[in-house]
C-alpha cells in the first residue's frame, strides 16, 4: 500500500504524482475502516482528503502553519504527519485526540475545537510572522459551517488591511456559494494570482499621466468590478479587499496544488474557495452528511450504528417534551445554533418549521435573538451543547438577564461528554450561569424530571437554564416526582450524620454511595438539588443541625460551581457541619469515555465512597 511509505511529515512529498489518487482512496478506506470501531468525525474528513494531501505537498512542515478550524477535519493531516497507528485508539483515554494537539506533533499549530477562529488566529500568526521578519506560510482552514460564525468576519474585514501573504481556505461542502463555471472565470483567476498580472498592475499605474490618474483608474476600476460580478463568485470578498480564487474541485489534487503554490505568491490576503463533497467515498456519508458529522461505531456495509441504546437518552426525552409543549402553546419557539439533530429539536422543525429558527454557528446571535423573541411575547427555547453555549457570556448577562427575559436555556451535554475532550466538556456552565442576576438554573435527576423541568420553564417569568448530561437518560428513582417549586430540594431518603446533596446527573452516582455506605454501617440522607440557584437555603438551614457532614457532588468545575455555593452559604452559619465538594478539579478534562474519566477524577461510586470516609477519619481524629 502506498499509505505504508507515509511515516513521518513531508514523506508525501515523495510520493509519484500519478500516485496520488490511489492515496487519496487508500486514506478514506482507512478512516472508514477505523472510525467504524472507535466513532469520531467521519463525513468532514472524508470530504478533505485531497485537500490536505495537496497542501502537505506544497507546504513545508513544520515550518509553514495551517490551522484547522473546529479542527475535527484533520484526520488526514494527522496520517500524513506519522500518526497514524494512532487511529487504532482515536478519542480513546490516553489516544489519539480527534482534534489538534501541540502535544502529539509541531505540526498542530493551533489546539481548536469550535468554530470560526482559524482566520483569527492565522491573522495573529501572520503579523507574529512579519514582525519576526520571517517569510513563512500561514493558512487557515475554514469551513463546515464555520463561516456562519460572525467571529470568522471580523477576522476577515481585519485581514483585508493586509499587504503581506495569507491564505484562507473556503472548505465549502454543501454548495453554499454558487458554482462558477466558464473560460472567463478560469482566465481571470490563472491571471490574477500571476506575478506577471501583479507587475503589470503597478507598471500600469506608474504609466497613466499624473493628471488624470485618479479618474482613470476608477474607470478602469468600474470596467473590471463589471467583469467580475459576472464571472467572479467572490464579490464579497473582493469588495472586502481580499483576493479571492476559485471555485476550485476540492477532490483534483494536481489542480488544488497549482492554486495553492500560486497563492503563495499575492502579497496580501487571498481566499481559495474550494468546493469538496461532505462524505466522499461512503454512500452512508454521502447521502446522509449531517448523520455522519460525529458517528459513533458503525458497520461499513451499510453504516447503521453497532452501538444500540436499551433506553431513551436525555435528548430524546427533550425531543419529545418539546413537540409536546409546542402542540399546546403556539408561543413555544426553538432556536438552535446549527445543532437542530444532536440537539433533539427535528422532530420540532418538521412540525413547527415557522417557530424553528436554526441561526448558524453564531451563539452570539442566538442568545440576542432570543432576547427579542422573548419581548416580542413568545418563550424561545434555546437548545445548546454546554461547551457552546459559553460562547455568548456577554449577550447572557446584557441582553436576557439584565432585562429578566423568560428565555430557556436546554443545555445539553452538559458534564462530561467524553470522546471529543478538552474542548467539549460541558464543565463550567454552573459556575458562570449561577454568577448571573435573575438567572435560574436547574438539572433533572431523571428522565421525567427533565420533562416536568421544561414544563416548569416555559412558564417561569424570567431567564432559566436547564442543564442535562448527554447519553441514556436514569429511569431509576421514579417515585420520587414532587412538584417542581421555584429553588426547592427534593429529599430523598432521610437519616442523619451525612447528606449526599447531589445536583442532576449527580443523584444516580449518589444513590449508588448512600448505599455503599449503608453496607458499612453509616446512615446516610439524600437529597436532590433540583435548583443549583436559587439554593433552598430553608433545607440547608435545617440539614447542618442534623449531619455533620455534606457532601455536594456536580458535573462541574469545582470553582464557583453548587457544591461551592452550598460551602459559602454552610460556612456563613457558623456550625460545625462540613462540607465536602464533589466536583471535577481546576483542570481542562482530556478525552475517554465518562465513566473512565469519572473514575480518573473520582467521582465515581467507589471513589467518593473512599473520599467520605477518609474525610469522616480526618473529622473524627
Amino acid at each position: 500500500m502506498i499509505l505504508d511509505s507515509i511515516k513521518q511529515t513531508n514523506d508525501v512529498k515523495k510520493i509519484p504524482e500519478n500516485e496520488l489518487d490511489s492515496l487519496a482512496a487508500e486514506i478514506r478506506s482507512f478512516l472508514i475502516e477505523k472510525i467504524s470501531v472507535t466513532g469520531g468525525h467521519l463525513a468532514s474528513n472524508l470530504g478533505t482528503v485531497e485537500l490536505t494531501i495537496a497542501l502537505h505537498r506544497v507546504l513545508n512542515l513544520p515550518d509553514d502553519k495551517i490551522i484547522w478550524d473546529v479542527g475535527h477535519q484533520s484526520y488526514t493531516h494527522k496520517i500524513l504527519t506519522g500518526r497514524k497507528e494512532g487511529f487504532e485508539h482515536l478519542r480513546q483515554y490516553g489516544g489519539l485526540s480527534g482534534f489538534p494537539k501541540k502535544k502529539e506533533s509541531e505540526t498542530d499549530v493551533f489546539e481548536t475545537g469550535h468554530a470560526s477562529d482559524s482566520i483569527s488566529a492565522g491573522l495573529g500568526l501572520v503579523c507574529a510572522r512579519d514582525l519576526a521578519q520571517k517569510s513563512n506560510t500561514i493558512v487557515s482552514v475554514i469551513g463546515d459551517g464555520a463561516l456562519t460564525g460572525g467571529m470568522a468576519y471580523e477576522a476577515l474585514n481585519n485581514a483585508a488591511k493586509l499587504n503581506t501573504n495569507f491564505i484562507i481556505i473556503l472548505n465549502d461542502n454543501d454548495m453554499s456559494i454558487s458554482e462558477n463555471t466558464g473560460g472567463m472565470k478560469h482566465y481571470l483567476d490563472d491571471v490574477r494570482t500571476m506575478q506577471g498580472y501583479l507587475n503589470l498592475k503597478r507598471d500600469v499605474y506608474k504609466s497613466l499621466d499624473t493628471r488624470h490618474r485618479n479618474r482613470m483608474i476608477s474607470g478602469i476600476q468600474r470596467i473590471k468590478n463589471s467583469f467580475k460580478q459576472l464571472f467572479v463568485p467572490g464579490m464579497f470578498f473582493e469588495n472586502l479587499g481580499i483576493t479571492y480564487l476559485g471555485p476550485v474541485d476540492g477532490h483534483d489534487i494536481r489542480t488544488l496544488s497549482h492554486v495553492f503554490s500560486e497563492a503563495r505568491k499575492v502579497p496580501k490576503a487571498v481566499i481559495i474557495h474550494v468546493i469538496t463533497k461532505k462524505g466522499k467515498g461512503f454512500a452512508p456519508a454521502e447521502n446522509h452528511p449531517a448523520r455522519f458529522h460525529g458517528t459513533e461505531p458503525y458497520r461499513i456495509d451499510n453504516g447503521v450504528p453497532t452501538n444500540h441504546r436499551s433506553t431513551a437518552a436525555y435528548q430524546d426525552i427533550f425531543s419529545t417534551v418539546m413537540f409536546k409543549l409546542g402542540m399546546r402553546n403556539p408561543k413555544v419557539v426553538a432556536v438552535t445554533a446549527a445543532m437542530s439533530e444532536g440537539t433533539g429539536l427535528k422532530r420540532f422543525c418538521n412540525k413547527f418549521p415557522d417557530r424553528f429558527f436554526d441561526v448558524g454557528i453564531a451563539e452570539q446571535h442566538a442568545v440576542a435573538f432570543c432576547a427579542g423573541l422573548a419581548l416580542g411575547g413568545f418563550r424561545p427555547v434555546f437548545a445548546v451543547y454546554s461547551s457552546f453555549l459559553q460562547r455568548a457570556y456577554d449577550q447572557l448577562i446584557e441582553d436576557v438577564c439584565l432585562q429578566k427575559l423568560p428565555v430557556v436555556f436546554a443545555i445539553d451535554r452538559a458534564g462530561l461528554v467524553g470522546a471529543d475532550g478538552e474542548t467539549h466538556q460541558g464543565i463550567f456552565d454552573l459556575s458562570y450561569l449561577t454568577s448571573m442576576p435573575n438567572m435560574t438554573v436547574m438539572a433533572p435527576k431523571n428522565k421525567w424530571e427533565l420533562s416536568d423541568m421544561m414544563k416548569f420553564a416555559v412558564k417561569f417569568e424570567g431567564p432559566i437554564a436547564i442543564r442535562y448530561a448527554r447519553g441514556e437518560a436514569y429511569s431509576g428513582l421514579e417515585a420520587f416526582r414532587a412538584p417542581i417549586e421555584l429553588g426547592r430540594a427534593e429529599p430523598i431518603v432521610q437519616e442523619k450524620d451525612i447528606l449526599l446533596f447531589a445536583l442532576g446527573s449527580m443523584v444516580k452516582t449518589a444513590e449508588e454511595v448512600r448505599r455503599s455506605l449503608k453496607e458499612r454501617g453509616l446512615s446516610c440522607s439524600l437529597a436532590n438539588a433540583r435548583f443549583a440557584k436559587p439554593l433552598d437555603f430553608a433545607f440547608l438551614s435545617e440539614a447542618v443541625k442534623q449531619h455533620s457532614l455534606i457532601v455536594t457532588m456536580e458535573e462541574n468545575v469545582v470553582t464557583g460551581g453548587f457544591g461551592s455555593q452550598v460551602r459559602e452559604y454552610v460556612d456563613g452559619l457558623h456550625v460545625s457541619c462540613e462540607v465536602l465538594q464533589i466536583a471535577i478539579p481546576d483542570t481542562f478534562v482530556t478525552h475517554g469515555s465518562p465513566e473512565l474519566l469519572k473514575q480518573k477524577l473520582k467521582m465515581d461510586g467507589p471513589s467518593i465512597t473512599e473520599r467520605i470516609l477518609f474525610a469522616l477519619k480526618e473529622k473524627w481524629r
